[in-house]
């Protein structure tokens, strides 16, 4: 049984899409993890990391992304969604991580989304609008042992399509004031929505990326997180141990690129250490 869960942040530009990369890369290449990555991102950060812009944009022009899956959910008649073609396997550009398979995203999900309300009523009665990924992908799921969603910066149906499907959810934020204001806003209402759908979805922990050690705002924000969980853990989650600092090498690493190993493209200088430790971490707690 895979073990699916999401990564989530109201805020942009905290290293979410950094991270849930860097995770799958990591599952792939040191724990011989079988490994998808679902990207809801319209921005398509991680689908360009992983396999380069020039691949998708092909893929782009020609409907294979999860855009036309929404689209065809927005309109009956349509039935060009592809999931053999859209599928990418075997994505990383590090020679080490060859485990990796990816449902691309697009532009176009910034559309499709604020239509996805008026989501048609099925064969079968309703389609839920948060039923479409699921219905979509649940007899692929289980062939890989880790699925990471990369949820869009907000709360909308797309995100709720990824957390549909999620046993439970990371927030990597920046340790500042604008990066966290969100968090208790997230757990609420993914916890609401997990009611909703009477399916657990467990706010597992907040990742601190981009860290500066030297950073007053970064250190006090940091032991602020910690006592905001211990003082009221419905709303906050626990932080985990594992750090990731700010490293010139993650910007780097963004671009589509060759490399033979982790350490190669996520820094010699303790980033790929972190990350690994990270991942470490964070499959125990789902139950791996």
């Amino acid at each position: 049984m895979a073990h699916v869960f999401a990564t989530i942040n109201l805020k942009g530009g905290v290293g979410k899409t950094t991270t849930t990369v860097a995770l799958a890369e990591t599952f792939s290449a040191e724990m011989k993890k079988k490994v998808l990555v679902i990207d809801l991102d319209p921005q398509t950060n991680a689908t360009t990391m992983l396999i380069g812009e020039q691949k998708w944009r092909e893929l782009n022009d020609k409907g294979h992304t999860l855009a036309q899956l929404f689209k065809d959910a927005l309109d009956p008649t349509s039935k060009k969604f592809d999931l053999e073609k859209t599928l990418q396997k075997k994505v990383s550009d590090v020679t080490a991580a060859q485990s990796i398979d990816l449902l691309p995203s697009s532009l176009d999900l910034i559309d499709v989304q604020d239509e996805l309300v008026n989501t048609p009523v099925g064969k079968y009665g309703a389609i839920r609008p948060f039923d479409i990924l699921w219905r979509a992908t649940k007899d692929l799921i289980d062939s890989y042992d880790v699925v990471i969603i990369d949820c869009p910066p907000n709360l909308g149906k797309i995100t709720q399509n990824g957390l549909r499907m999620s046993q439970a959810f990371i927030i990597p934020t920046i340790p500042d004031i604008l990066s966290t204001y969100g968090i208790p806003q997230i757990v609420k209402r993914v916890r609401e929505f997990s009611d909703e759908i009477a399916e657990p979805i467990e706010a597992i922990g907040i990742v601190v990326t981009k860290y500066q050690a030297t950073s007053n705002v970064h250190v006090n924000m940091l032991k602020q997180l910690g006592q905001n969980h211990k003082a009221d853990p419905k709303n906050w989650p626990p932080v985990f141990q594992t750090i990731v600092p700010q490293a010139n090498q993650i910007a780097a690493a963004a671009e589509h690129a060759n490399y033979s190993t982790l350490k190669q493209k996520w820094g010699y200088q303790g980033l790929h250490d972190q990350v690994s430790k990270l991942a470490k971490e964070i499959l125990p707690k789902l139950g791996a």
